[in-house]
C-alpha cells in the first residue's frame, strides 16, 4: 500500500493524531530520567510501549537523538523499529534539504527499507528549489513511503520566505502546495506527497487541498486550538494530521499515563 493509503487507514482507525517524540533536555529532567544516554533510552522505550499500535502517527525528532552521537542514533534506530509495523506510522522529523547526490543519500538513509533508520515518512525543506526534493520522492515511491514538505510553518520568520512572491506570481508557499497537488493528482484515497502547515499560522488564502496528507504541528500546548483546525482545515479535514507533543509527553514517564493522554487528545480531535 502507498503511504497515502496507509495514512488514511491509520487515521480512520485511531484518529488524526500524530504524537511528537521530542526528548529535549528539559523534558528528560522533568521525567526524572536525566539528560543522559540512559535517560534517552528510558524515554524512548516508554514512548514505544505507550504509542506503538495505539496512535496513528508517531513523529520522533531526530535532532534530540543526534545530540547524543552514534549511541543516540542507535536509540533512534531501536525506537523506529519498535514503532513500525504495529499499526502506527513513523514520521521521522529530519527536515533535510540539499541537492543532487547528497539529497539522494539523505533519502536512502531515512526512506530506503534497507536502512536501519528507514521510516514511513520524513519531513524535508524545499528552499533550495522544488527540484531539490525530487530524490526524496523518488526513493519514497520505490519504498511506498511518504514525504512531508515544509509549506506554511508557524515560526515568526517564516513569512519572509514562504509569503514572498515568485517570479510567476504565486507565493513560495503556494508554489510548494501546487507542486504537491500535482504529484498527488489522481491518487486515491490520497497521495503520499504531504505538506507541513502550522496550526498557528492565523489566516491563509492558499489552497490547502493537495489531495495528500497535511501534517499540522503546533496543536495543543503550542497554541493551536480545535477552532484553529476547523477554520484552517475544515474543507480538507480528511487530509489533516494534527501533531501534539507537550500535551501528551507531560504525562510521562509512565507508559499507561502517556497512552491515556494521547487517547484524550485523539478524542478531542474526533469530537471536532
Amino acid at each position: 500500500m502507498s503511504f497515502g493509503s496507509r495514512a488514511r487507514a491509520a487515521a480512520d482507525a485511531y484518529g488524526p493524531l500524530c504524537v511528537g517524540v521530542d526528548p529535549h533536555a528539559a523534558l528528560l529532567e522533568q521525567w526524572g530520567v536525566g539528560d543522559t544516554l540512559d535517560g534517552l533510552k528510558r524515554f524512548a522505550d516508554a514512548c514505544v510501549e505507550a504509542f506503538a499500535g495505539q496512535v496513528a502517527f508517531v513523529k520522533p525528532q531526530a535532532a534530540f537523538f543526534e545530540r547524543f552521537g552514534a549511541r543516540g542514533m542507535s536509540v533512534l534506530e531501536d525506537t523506529i523499529a519498535g514503532l513500525r509495523h504495529t499499526g502506527s506510522l513513523v514520521v521521522l522529523d529530519v527536515k533535510r534539504g540539499d541537492v543532487g547526490s547528497t539529497a539522494a543519500a539523505y533519502a536512502d538513509a531515512y526512506l530506503d527499507e534497507d536502512s536501519p533508520t528507514a521510516a514511513d515518512a520524513v519531513t524535508v525543506s524545499p528552499y533550495l528549489g522544488l527540484g531539490s526534493v525530487d530524490p526524496f520522492f523518488e526513493v519514497a515511491e520505490k519504498n511506498d513511503a511518504g514525504v512531508f514538505v515544509l509549506a506554511l510553518t508557524s515560526n515568526p520568520d517564516a513569512p519572509l520566505v514562504q509569503h514572498a512572491s515568485t517570479a510567476d506570481g504565486p507565493t513560495v508557499a503556494g508554489a510548494v502546495l501546487a507542486d504537491l497537488a500535482r504529484r498527488n493528482a489522481g491518487a486515491s484515497p490520497m497521495g503520499s506527497a504531504g505538506a507541513v502547515v502550522g496550526a498557528t499560522i492565523g489566516e491563509t488564502a492558499e489552497n490547502l487541498d493537495i489531495n495528500g496528507p497535511l501534517l499540522v504541528p503546533g496543536f495543543g500546548a503550542q497554541g493551536g486550538t480545535v477552532e484553529d483546525l476547523r477554520r484552517l482545515f475544515g474543507d480538507v479535514w480528511p487530509q489533516m494530521i494534527a501533531s501534539s507533543s507537550r500535551d501528551v509527553l507531560r504525562a510521562g514517564p509512565d507508559p499507561a499515563a502517556l497512552r491515556a493522554a494521547a487517547q484524550a487528545v485523539a478524542a478531542t480531535l474526533e469530537s471536532a
